[in-house]
């Protein structure tokens, strides 16, 4: 019965939660398009603003539309959200090292 009452308490009034997370993904979007194309910065710099850019985005998209850390497991998936991203982060830079470095 509780679980009837929490599905319902939250199907009613405008999602204004995602349409504020839609709003924030067109506007960091369209920041990263007018930094690569209308900025003068050396290309490492807007790389590294594209790429903060894209982490703002995918918490934007997590915690709004993803609904992580909701529920009663969601400190869990905020772990395992973490874990995934370090692991994607060291097979990334270790890869980008090994190809710069010349080690073949």
């Amino acid at each position: 019965m509780a679980n009837q009452n929490e599905a319902s308490s939250h199907d009613h009034g405008f999602p204004w939660k995602h349409v504020v997370g839609f709003a924030l993904s067109i506007v960091l979007t369209l920041l990263a398009v007018w930094v690569m194309s209308q900025t003068n910065l050396a290309w490492s710099i807007r790389v590294i603003i594209i790429f903060a850019f894209a982490f703002i985005q995918m918490g934007v998209q997590l915690f709004m539309f993803m609904h992580i850390g909701e529920g009663k497991d969601g400190k869990w998936q905020i772990g395992h959200t973490v874990f995934a991203i370090a692991i994607a982060v060291i097979i990334v830079v270790g890869s980008y090292f090994v190809l710069m470095t010349g080690h073949l």
